[in-house]
């Protein structure tokens, strides 16, 4: 029994002493000083106070500096260059969306010299023009303004050389890949609740284009062909772009060339 307590007792001093050693030794050390931190330099830079959104004219107030590095501030109005930019910037129309926190940049705004909204955010040597749409000819409502869209044509024909018999559709593509400035849209009840259907849209079209959009208005039904976002760079065509330029005829020793309906002789080589 007394063997027993003598090893007890061993077994405890010895982890005393233990601790009592680890207890010194991290008195002894001193934590190590923390990294300092790399400051980077910085400046201020104009951006939106909130949410702006396309066709929106800036109001005083919307606009706010915001400390931000100095190594991407090149293409953002800085205060130190343009400290009255704020001010400067009352009155100008967004061709652009700007979320909060954005910096703003000026190839997304223009001044409006007192012209109306579409007239400000055109493209120089484009046209605006607006045609009739349904849920059925407009992608169900999913086309907004930017989006990029195709024009289709369809067209009902008879058939002189039998009648009483069903009439043949033909359609076609006569613009493709052109830009939605703007949807008429109203609300609509459907089944119980709100849904937003446009009823009349609005394209940014070339001048040629757009005397073939009201040709066709003319001559059928359109319909609006919604393109993925990834086809934003694809060139903008339309059936007077590929078919009419293209189409030459040879008569003797000239060809004629089909150009947005004009038609031009060049001799050939």
């Amino acid at each position: 029994m007394m063997t027993a307590r003598i090893v007890v007792l061993t077994i405890a001093l010895g982890a005393g002493g233990v601790a009592a050693y680890l207890v010194s030794n991290s008195e002894g050390q001193q934590p190590a000083p923390a990294a300092p931190v790399v400051q980077l330099p910085t400046v201020e830079v104009l951006v939106a106070k909130a949410d702006i959104g396309l066709g929106q004219a800036i109001k005083p107030g919307d606009l706010v500096w915001q400390t931000w590095p100095e190594a991407a501030s090149n293409i953002f109005i800085r205060r130190g260059d343009r400290p009255e930019a704020a001010n400067q910037l009352v009155g100008s129309i967004a061709r652009a969306p700007f979320v909060v926190g954005e910096p703003i940049r000026e190839q997304k705004l223009v001044k409006s010299d007192g012209s109306g909204f579409m007239a400000a955010i055109l493209p120089a040597g484009m046209r605006a023009i607006s045609t009739e749409i349904s849920p059925e000819t407009g992608a169900g409502g999913f086309i907004l303004p930017n989006d990029r869209v195709d024009v289709i044509l369809s067209k009902r024909d008879k058939n002189p050389d039998k009648p009483g018999a069903a009439d043949s559709v033909s359609s076609e593509t006569i613009l493709t890949n052109v830009r939605v400035l703007a949807i008429d849209q109203a609300p609509k009840e459907k089944e119980g609740q709100n849904t937003v259907v446009g009823k009349t849209v609005t394209l940014e079209l070339k001048p040629e284009q757009a005397e073939t959009l009201a040709r066709a208005r003319q001559a059928g039904t359109l319909a609006l062909a919604l393109r993925s976002i990834a086809d934003v760079n694809a060139s903008e065509t339309s059936k007077s772009d590929t078919q009419q330029q293209q189409q030459m005829a040879q008569r003797g020793n000239a060809i004629e060339i089909i150009r947005y309906g004009v038609s031009t002789s060049q001799g050939a080589k």
